[in-house]
């Protein structure tokens, strides 16, 4: 069977695309290995799919070609998936930092992306096992098939194909390297994949420690290097490491620093993300009170028990010399920790690295030298901020490779 539009991958991005593919007039086959569709959407947001942000920009993503994000952003904003939703009389909410979450449940944004295929007469195939693609020469540039795709349905031919399959995070619901392997089939550089938004693993000697206090969170300031934002929100100690929104968020940032330098900087916590510590302390050093009962006032009390303990703080304020209150403040307004390594795929919420972005087309996600191939979502270089930021790269990149498939 021969398609205008052929995507693989039914997720946010990939139904996206074929939305507006068939909406366009295009013959457009979605197929998916999957058993159901949608499963990253269902689960996302605590069952009820943070589906973008009121602030979304450029500089809320992670990239090798940091500008590629911005015609997609440009050309399918968060203003027209939000009036997308309203159209289908989706009822949402704002939480904080602008999340836009759905009032009721995840269901709801994957029943609109169905609608909308069905609208543009999208035609299905799951579960569908890609077999083999492959390329066939000689043909024009216009309608006639380039691709031929060997499935566990049959075979189709199509003179777009669209790679949706996302990345490497949730492999419990079939996140595999199929999108990567594909790109170097036809010699599309690929940026190595790492976890992002991820959980933290600290090494033993500070983990010993803290472990005994997992489940307890606070609010803190975090970054990473010279060129990462500050994340106000809280941070999460387990059993393991740290989480938490704050963590997550600068996980990613941690992760980048590989790409760059071949090195990784500590992350800094700011303990008192409302204090400038010095002037906190000075105002409290002739007092004949611990650092411990001090911090009791802002931070969990076993936290700062603990936190003492490591950085060896057991005499009261009073004593405690210029320098070594100095020494104390800096450590509370910027405490740095470098994390033995993340909690892996599992816990990832989603993937650094992918398709190399040089390698496409910024303003129809086309692979350069590979006409009628296209990559769009979480397979290609491009990851976004905790915060549906993500979701707003899926709805922006698939609505932009519909236009042009």
């Amino acid at each position: 069977m021969k398609f205008d539009a052929l995507i693989i991958g039914a997720g946010a991005a990939g139904m996206m695309c074929a939305a507006q593919a068939g909406q366009r007039g295009r013959r457009v086959l979605l197929i998916d290995h999957a058993a159901r569709i949608g499963e990253r959407i269902r689960i996302s947001g605590g069952g009820r799919c943070n589906f973008t942000n009121r602030t979304v920009g450029p500089e809320n993503f992670l990239s090798q070609n940091p500008h590629f994000c911005r015609s997609a952003l440009a050309q399918y904003s968060q203003h027209d998936f939000i009036r997308l939703v309203e159209r289908h009389n989706i009822p949402y909410h704002e939480k904080t930092l602008g999340q836009l979450f759905c009032d009721n449940s995840a269901h709801d944004i994957i029943t609109l992306l169905k609608s909308e295929c069905d609208k543009g007469g999208v035609e299905w195939a799951y579960p569908c096992e890609v077999k083999a693609i492959t390329a066939m020469p000689g043909q024009d540039s216009g309608q006639s098939a380039r691709f031929r795709i060997e499935t566990s349905e049959g075979h189709f031919e199509c003179a777009s194909l669209v790679v949706a399959t996302g990345g490497l995070a949730a492999p419990a619901l079939g996140a595999s390297p199929f999108g990567y392997r594909l790109a170097e089939q036809f010699n599309i550089p690929v940026v190595p994949p790492r976890p992002a938004l991820v959980p933290l693993a600290l090494p033993p000697e500070t983990l010993n420690t803290l472990k005994p206090l997992a489940g307890l969170s606070f609010s803190t300031i975090t970054t990473c290097g010279k060129h990462a934002p500050l994340f106000r929100e809280e941070t999460l100690i387990t059993h393991r490491g740290l989480s938490g929104p704050a963590i997550l968020q600068v996980s990613s940032y941690w992760q980048m620093q590989d790409y760059q330098t071949g090195n990784r900087h500590p992350v800094m916590l700011n303990l008192l993300p409302d204090e400038d510590a010095k002037a906190w302390l000075n105002t409290h050093r002739k007092q004949n009170i611990t650092l411990p009962s001090l911090l009791a006032g802002i931070l969990p009390r076993r936290f700062g028990q603990e936190w003492c303990a490591l950085q060896g703080i057991d005499r009261p304020l009073s004593e405690l010399s210029a320098k070594k209150l100095q020494q104390i403040a800096q450590l509370l307004n910027a405490w740095p920790l470098t994390p033995s390594g993340t909690l892996g795929y599992n816990k990832a919420e989603v993937t650094l690295g992918g398709v190399d972005t040089r390698a496409l087309s910024s303003r129809t996600m086309e692979a350069i030298k590979v006409p009628g191939l296209f990559f769009i979502g979480e397979v290609v270089d491009v990851t976004g901020w905790l915060g549906g930021y993500n979701f707003q790269w899926a709805w922006s990149s698939g609505w932009v490779a519909g236009q042009h498939v």
